[in-house]
């Protein structure tokens, strides 16, 4: 039985990539009615999106498996990343490029461990989180939520200065999440974070491309 301590030293040791994207999207299919995940995030893709996350928790393994191939046959296509949230056995299958964990996920050096070639984002909430997601070898986090959210209507936001603290802190990069959107991920960047992850600022729009080309457009 290998030592929870040399499990630890072996993700400190790890050095994390270097990312490619700013915009994280990720998806919730119940927020884009008359248009299914793949046709609305073929849309993301076409507005330039390089990055999107699957998140479907309703959804059962087999079905959640199916999405998982359409969107890795997409995200191929278009020379941008797929992740796959919690599910690190649906991620190896369909050779995604990374997973993201909640805080109740399997850590991330045990991923390491078991699929190196993974990038690993984890889901955070606060700089205690925060600190323990980098030691345990996380590529990146998204902290937030950094402004009020319907995803998230129960938890009190963080704020600016919250953000801006944990991103000085950390090495690794961090994206805010929560209310992100074309009208204030600038502001996000500005304040050290890595870049934003959205979810209805891109796919609760009624054009979901021009939404991720005003997205991408601020950025520049």
């Amino acid at each position: 039985m290998i030592a929870l301590e040399s499990e630890m030293k072996t993700a400190t040791a790890y050095q994390p990539i270097d990312l490619d994207f700013h915009v994280y999207l990720v998806t919730n299919r119940k927020i884009h009615p008359g248009m299914n995940l793949l046709e609305a995030t073929e849309q993301a893709v076409k507005g330039g999106v390089r990055a999107i996350q699957l998140r479907e928790k309703d959804l059962k393994t087999r079905d959640l498996l199916r999405v998982a191939y359409e969107l890795r046959s997409l995200t191929l296509k278009a020379d941008a990343r797929l992740f796959i949230n919690d599910r690190v056995d649906i991620a190896i299958a369909i050779e995604a490029d990374g997973v993201q964990l909640g805080q109740k996920s399997i850590p991330p050096y045990a991923v390491r461990r078991i699929a190196s070639r993974l990038i690993i984002g984890v889901s955070c909430h606060s700089m205690e989180e925060a600190m323990r997601a980098q030691s345990q070898g996380a590529d990146f986090i998204t902290l937030g939520p950094v402004y009020p959210t319907i995803s998230k209507p129960g938890m009190k936001p963080l704020g600016m200065d919250t953000l801006e603290t944990v991103a000085r802190k950390l090495s690794i990069p961090v994206f805010g999440i929560g209310g992100i959107t074309n009208e204030n991920i600038k502001e996000v960047i500005d304040r050290g974070a890595f870049g934003g992850a959205l979810i209805s600022g891109i796919f609760g729009a009624k054009d979901i491309k021009q939404a991720a080309l005003k997205t991408l457009k601020v950025l520049k």
